[in-house]
């Protein structure tokens, strides 16, 4: 086929799936375009973009037929902002969706003909995100922004509300960008100034109501930050706490290595699976709490249920990698497991033990920093069951040798990207393991994000 001149050319497509990232796609004369904001069943007019990467993509530029499953989005921002690609689709639509493409990725990258098992759906498609990390602009007439950017740009879609935040912190973003806004310092987003505010962080304990409050800047000068970190803390009884994170490098990464407690304590409380646990502002935790919840009874089952407490044998031993804060590390434990955490984040590490300590499973619950490359070899030996819950981009290659050198009995693994389980889940099954189930969870509605749990077993 000729190439299409993207300067001048307009078609119509008719929109058959959705990319991974959330993405319409169709087809011109055999080949993929990419849509942003088209939906499957959409017929549509676009124009044609310089090609990249050997893809097409095109901008829409009207809807002429919509497909059945669009919406009017519940967010008044949907089309601008790029935090949530799929609030034009019904509920039922990404659900449809995410089962799909879960499969897809696990019959074409694994080359695994399993069916997952029917996804686990949210009862709170809205106001379910108990954390959100916003980032600050001062635009050239003085004016604070904040808000999440424009799909595939760094441009900011200036937000008072998002409503898929907890309302408990989504209240809080307007005044909060009122009073930095009257504090005239300096806004440094991509480290190339002389220093600044670049992001605001906000978490809340979805049970307990709790709320920490964390600028993350490049710098401590921020004059007045403790005056009006404690008027934060009078005006709304429910912040426990006021950070400071300093992330003076011009990087993708949002968190820097340094916090500081500015006003009440660094960390909130909150329950999870029936423990009591200490979560501080720059460590992981689901940002679904009831939907993570939800995977213990998984997890517990695809290990072959509860132990007996009073068992220490090795054969009872679970390695948690990438453990946390000890999140499930502690429902596993508290369930009989006799349960190891490897994470190499020392604040984690140091807040895991303090959760064990605080739910007297201090004795069934260890943990350790290290990278779980380094540590894990070492261990394997002696365990019973392995529980994987690495970052997006799956396991490390030494990662991935170590387990297959000495694949324990049971291993689960929890991913949020179906591209690189598939891909960890083909290399797995290929040598060592067979796969029992794949349950996918809805951690992240609205958005293209799939949470998976695989339950594998040893080869005998």
């Amino acid at each position: 086929m000729s190439e299409p001149n993207p300067s001048a050319t307009e078609v119509e497509l008719e929109i058959q799936d959705l990319s991974h990232d959330g993405r319409g796609i169709g087809r011109l004369d055999g080949r993929v375009v990419f849509v942003d904001g088209a939906l499957p069943g959409d017929r549509v007019l676009v124009r044609l973009l310089p090609q990249r990467r050997r893809q097409l993509h095109a901008d829409l530029r009207r809807i002429l037929q919509p497909s059945p499953q669009r919406r009017r989005p519940p967010c008044i921002l949907a089309d601008h902002c790029g935090g949530c690609s799929l609030q034009p689709l019904s509920d039922e639509g990404q659900q449809q969706w995410k089962q799909r493409s879960l499969e897809q990725a696990l019959q074409r990258i694994a080359g695994l003909e399993l069916a997952a098992q029917p996804l686990l759906v949210s009862d709170r498609p809205l106001g379910y995100r108990n954390r959100a990390v916003i980032p600050l602009e001062r635009g050239e007439d003085g004016h604070l922004k904040a808000g999440y950017y424009r799909r595939g740009s760094h441009r900011i879609v200036n937000m008072n509300r998002c409503p898929v935040l907890d309302p408990r912190i989504d209240g809080l973003i307007a005044p909060l960008k009122r009073d930095l806004e009257t504090s005239d310092w300096p806004v440094d987003r991509h480290g190339v100034s002389d220093g600044g505010l670049k992001h605001l962080a906000l978490r809340v304990g979805h049970h307990t109501g709790e709320v920490l409050i964390t600028l993350i800047a490049s710098d401590q000068d921020l004059e007045g930050l403790e005056a009006m970190a404690e008027s934060w803390l009078e005006r709304w009884p429910e912040v426990v706490g006021v950070s400071l994170n300093l992330q003076p490098r011009p990087t993708n990464q949002l968190f820097g290595p340094n916090t500081y407690t500015v006003a009440g304590r660094g960390w909130l409380s909150e329950s999870f699976a029936g423990l009591k646990y200490h979560i501080a502002a720059d460590t992981f935790f689901q940002v679904h709490t009831t939907q993570a919840e939800r995977v213990v009874p998984l997890m517990l089952q695809g290990l072959g249920g509860s132990q007996d407490p009073a068992a220490s044998s090795s054969e009872s031993l679970l390695l948690d990698a990438f453990c946390g804060i000890g999140t499930f590390s502690l429902p596993l434990a508290a369930a009989g497991w006799r349960v190891h955490g490897i994470e190499q984040h020392p604040p984690a590490v140091e807040l895991a033990r303090l959760n064990a300590a605080a739910n007297n499973l201090g004795d069934r619950a260890t943990f350790e920093t290290a990278a779980v490359a380094a540590a894990l070899p070492a261990l394997l030996d002696s365990a019973e069951a392995l529980l994987l819950d690495p970052p997006r981009k799956g396991l490390e290659p030494h990662v991935m040798a170590a387990i297959l050198a000495t694949p324990p009995r049971r291993l689960l693994y929890l991913s949020c990207d179906p591209a690189t389980l598939s891909r960890d889940l083909g290399l797995l099954c290929a040598e060592a393991y067979t796969p029992r189930s794949v349950q996918p969870i809805d951690f992240f509605p609205n958005t293209s994000h799939i949470e998976a749990l695989a339950v594998l077993e040893r080869k005998a």
